[in-house]
């Protein structure tokens, strides 16, 4: 159990300790708005991850392994919000683009990966279990996890957001900024939760193949599009001039372009033929039992 403690200690310090009571300290955002959600998703998660432990004998090492993907996409999402990589995007594009595309494409994967809803049930009392559970049977809630309205729902949050009007305000305003990452996360986990839980039996690993694909060419399309533009599309960034790596605000968001098209799309890509994959497997062994 000491490496699990280990990591429950980890969860509910680390913000605590990052946040000290003022609103920002040099290179480090650590504002209650972010703390304080990290902490508390931190805490239940320990809470609940002790609760199962108990009551796991076999099932001890998945748990173990469940745990450390969890830590590792959490750490990542911390990383990510509360890091002088935030303060950095907002003298640079390019860092704000990494930024992005830690939160939706490393934590929210990783996070998944480590199938943290029944560690969050258990740790809540048990009537409040029994009411999740419920909500979760909801028709409506079902609905938002078909693999292609989670891709609609991720899609529409990224175009929207790199629409000049809404990200210049976000950049100017930090409600809106809190909004334009809170829209990310939600999307993100959703769409990976999508991928990994709508894709059961053979036509659902079909689907999510096909939505990963789609997802890859709108991130790529966008990404290119800021890639090949001669101009700056953001006044914010236009405003403050070269960046303090000393590029021009074009150059910043060409490359903040390519880091949305290339790499973005390698990994929706890779998830797209590690489904495809599972397909024709799917679709061998279907061929392979009648012939048994």
């Amino acid at each position: 159990m000491r490496p699990l403690a280990a990591l429950a200690l980890l969860f509910i310090a680390a913000p605590a300790v990052a946040h000290d009571g003022s609103q920002h300290s040099p290179g480090w955002a650590l504002g209650l708005w972010v703390t304080a959600p990290l902490a508390a998703g931190a805490i239940l998660y320990a809470g609940g991850l002790m609760r199962l432990w108990k009551r796991s004998d076999l099932g001890r090492a998945s748990l173990r392994r469940d745990a450390a993907l969890f830590g590792l996409g959490w750490l990542t999402l911390a990383g990510a919000l509360v890091s002088p990589l935030h303060e950095a995007g907002e003298t640079s594009f390019t860092m704000h683009m990494i930024e992005h595309e830690l939160i939706m494409l490393v934590a929210a994967l990783l996070i998944v990966a480590g199938r943290p809803g029944a560690v969050f049930l258990w740790a809540l009392p048990s009537a409040m279990r029994r009411m999740a559970g419920s909500a979760a049977r909801v028709r409506a809630w079902r609905r938002l996890g078909d693999p292609i309205v989670a891709t609609a729902l991720q899609a529409a949050a990224i175009c929207a957001w790199h629409a000049p009007a809404l990200f210049d305000r976000a950049l100017r305003s930090e409600g809106w900024h809190v909004a334009q990452h809170l829209s990310f996360v939600a999307t993100a986990l959703l769409f990976w939760w999508a991928m990994t839980n709508g894709s059961a039996g053979r036509n659902g690993y079909g689907v999510s193949a096909m939505c990963l694909f789609v997802t890859s060419l709108i991130g790529g399309a966008l990404g290119a599009l800021m890639s090949f533009s001669a101009s700056p599309w953001y006044e914010g960034y236009a405003a403050l001039g070269m960046t303090p790596s000393g590029l021009t605000p074009a150059e910043d968001q060409q490359l903040a372009g390519l880091i949305m098209w290339i790499p973005g799309g390698t990994v929706h890509l890779a998830a797209a033929a590690f489904f495809v994959f599972k397909w024709l497997r799917a679709e061998e062994a279907r061929h392979v039992l009648p012939a048994e």
